[in-house]
């Protein structure tokens, strides 16, 4: 699609290009980086096809590209193959976690932003996977393998990459850097003239933060977003992004060249593919999440990083009052969005590739029900990853649990934990915003801790490939986990994309009736859906005020009516 601008709407677009920039890099040279940025738009445009806004039919499945793999073909040819006998109809966009070639952290060490894995296959496999479904693109682009490139001509020498990786000065005082890890900040390296460096890695010594105050930097990130955009990428997760910019004296996280940076390639993709989305993933509380929406001028969608603790907290004690509450606000706020006629919404999910975060829920849960949930991951096989503060404690930061392995004792029955686990899932396909589903979640997988015990690495024990043909086997056991979650859950996905109460530009009320239920109105008029779940082992009654027809179960409901232990339903008036 070719970009037509006459020359006022071409000269406004450059003025508030440079405007940005000049809050970006006030002290370099506007004009040599705004035609730089100009020259790349240039060489894109016409790349890319417009993508649609999303409505109720939109629903992620996130994966690896070798999560599903078929003997003998690169691992993107297995996926295709589970997508198009299983999910056409069901999932609209398919999330491909990083698929560069990579050193270590399962693919967010990149070595190449600009190339596919060969053992996952190449950009036409991923063109043959987008045939049926949007696709749904990572950039990892706060750090990069220690043996990229990149890093290997900053270490010889190279003028280009000369001011591309950030040296800190240890005689300085970082303790008020937030630390998502508890390594430390810097890495020594020493370089190719036998200059040794300390340099910024937050979140591992192999994984070298990029110094985006090098306008080079900025320059590459562009070129690079474009590139996914012009290959079939409707969907950008922007991975660790609050992290992007460092300034000695502050937090380290959310700085406002942060913010202007992401507005700035919202800017250059709106006019070279509009209706890509932006999705900012920043695992931090609520309201600095939330910021990065901006003014409806910077992310798209934003990660909802409260919903996988509150519900599961929800579940487990059995009490839906803090997740109520939470949501009651979250109502608020986005009804605040739709009414300024924001395109924003929420990027809801309860597991991924990482853990359960735990800082979401600050100011949320107090620090004991905070040590309860953590205590009842370890219990359940888990294990709780932590992360270091200014004063030298640290604080819970993630747990690494399966999903349905959380929620479920190990002793429930199939039957048990399939009702258990979908009364969760439930809530994510309710809640106003986008569903995003884990492919495990999708597949009834439980906790995967040979693993994580081969591996040495925590987040593993969510992150076990599977092989197409037994996976297909499990599928088709009647009673298996496997088939009893998978084809429950296909078949709620198939009713929600027909009803536009789940818009995510629909209304949402929380209705109060009790702690052991939680409980929303979407909607409006005729399109109305009251959905109500019995978050409790025991059954629980409900009154409403008339009664309504449940498109779940596909019967009617009185006014007056009880829930078994953790049922759900989806009424609407009748």
């Amino acid at each position: 699609m070719d970009i037509q601008m006459n020359k006022q709407q071409a000269d406004l677009f450059k003025d508030k290009l440079e405007q940005r920039i000049a809050r970006i890099y006030p002290d370099q040279d506007l004009s040599s980086i705004s035609q730089k940025i100009m020259d790349l738009i240039a060489r894109w445009q016409g790349t890319s096809n417009k993508a649609q806004w999303i409505d109720e039919t939109t629903c992620y499945l996130i994966c690896y590209g070798d999560s599903i793999a078929c003997q003998d073909q690169p691992t993107l040819r297995g996926l295709k193959i589970f997508a198009d006998r299983y999910l056409k109809g069901k999932i609209s966009d398919i999330h491909i976690l990083p698929m560069f070639p990579y050193t270590s952290d399962d693919g967010f060490s990149v070595l190449d932003y600009r190339k596919v894995d060969p053992i996952l296959g190449d950009w036409p496999d991923l063109n043959d996977l987008a045939e049926h479904f949007d696709l749904m693109y990572d950039c990892v682009i706060n750090h990069i393998s220690k043996s990229s490139d990149w890093f290997r001509g900053y270490l010889a020498g190279e003028e280009k990459y000369r001011n591309f990786f950030i040296q800190g000065d240890l005689s300085q005082d970082y303790s008020s850097v937030t630390r998502p890890r508890t390594h430390p900040l810097f890495t020594p390296f020493t370089k190719e003239d036998g200059e040794q460096v300390h340099l910024w890695t937050t979140f591992s010594e192999d994984q070298v933060d990029l110094n985006f105050s090098e306008p080079g930097v900025l320059l590459e990130s562009i070129d690079i977003l474009l590139q996914y955009v012009a290959n079939g990428g409707r969907s950008i997760r922007l991975d660790a992004i609050g992290f992007i910019w460092k300034q000695l004296g502050t937090r380290c996280i959310h700085l406002p060249q942060a913010h202007e940076i992401i507005k700035l390639w919202r800017q250059i993709v709106d006019l070279v593919a509009p209706g890509t989305r932006l999705i900012t993933e920043t695992n931090v509380p609520h309201q600095e999440n939330i910021s990065y929406f901006g003014a409806g001028d910077e992310a798209h969608m934003v990660y909802q990083f409260p919903l996988p603790p509150l519900t599961l907290h929800a579940l487990l004690r059995e009490d839906s009052s803090i997740l109520s509450q939470w949501a009651r606000e979250l109502s608020a706020e986005a009804m605040e969005n739709l009414s300024l006629g924001r395109k924003t919404s929420y990027f809801n999910f309860l597991a991924s590739h990482d853990g359960i975060g735990m800082r979401p829920t600050e100011g949320i849960l107090s620090d004991s029900e905070r040590q309860f949930i953590c205590h009842e991951a370890e219990r359940k096989g888990g294990r709780v990853t932590y992360k270091s503060n200014g004063d030298g404690s640290q604080s819970p930061y993630e747990l690494n649990i399966n999903y349905l392995s959380a929620l479920c004792e190990p002793t429930d029955s199939n039957q048990l934990k399939a009702r258990k686990f979908l009364a969760a899932q439930s809530i994510l396909l309710s809640l106003i915003g986008v569903p995003a589903i884990y492919y495990h979640s999708l597949l009834g997988s439980s906790n995967d801790r040979q693993g994580m015990l081969e591996s040495g690495i925590n987040r593993r024990i969510n992150r076990e490939k599977l092989k197409l043909e037994p996976l297909e086997q499990e599928l088709d056991s009647s009673g298996s986990l496997r088939q009893l979650v998978f084809s429950q859950f296909a078949t709620l996905l198939e009713l929600r994309k027909g009803q536009a109460a789940f818009s995510p530009m629909a209304a949402q009320q929380v209705l109060e009736l009790g702690d052991k239920l939680f409980a929303l109105r979407r909607g409006n008029g005729a399109d109305t859906i009251t959905y109500i779940l019995n978050i409790s082992s025991d059954k629980q009654p409900v009154a409403l005020a008339k009664p309504g027809f449940d498109l779940v179960s596909q019967s009617r409901f009185t006014q007056d009516f009880e829930l078994e232990p953790y049922q759900f339903v989806w009424l609407k008036e009748v």
